[in-house]
């Protein structure tokens, strides 16, 4: 959000996600957290390594962010299985990307308060309300 941190990501991201347990909603502070994978090696942070922050959010995920704006960057495992991959937040991405594959994991862990199978989405565009976008923080 406020730039302070910059990468670069050498492949597209695999294993894209949308994780409703409970950590991910927490440090998203949403419904759920959306997450594409790539390995490790083929993350490259640009600009801002001082300004990434871990955090061991569990004893084998260690979750990044920014020091500056509390932006979700990233989370990994420390240990097992797949502890050479970065799973990097979708929404911090700058280029377009659109998913060969996608699935929601974790979903008996919703919140109860999300329902995914709304058949009618309401919005708060009305004339003169702001938006939250680029150009209306």
């Amino acid at each position: 959000m406020c730039a302070a941190v910059s990468y670069l990501l050498l492949t597209p991201p695999k294993a894209v996600s949308h994780c409703h347990c409970s950590q991910c909603r927490k440090s998203h502070g949403a419904a759920f957290a959306s997450y594409g994978s790539v390995p490790r090696s083929r993350l490259q942070i640009l600009r801002g390594t001082s300004s990434i922050k871990a955090f061991a959010s569990s004893p084998t995920v260690v979750r990044e962010f920014c020091v500056e704006c509390g932006s979700t960057l990233f989370w990994s495992r420390s240990q097992g299985d797949f502890a050479d991959w970065v799973s990097i937040a979708l929404g911090t991405l700058d280029t377009p990307f659109l998913p060969k594959k996608q699935k929601h994991v974790h979903v008996d862990f919703a919140a109860p308060w999300y329902s995914p199978y709304c058949t009618h989405l309401q919005t708060l565009a009305t004339p003169g309300h702001p938006q939250h976008g680029q150009d209306n923080p």
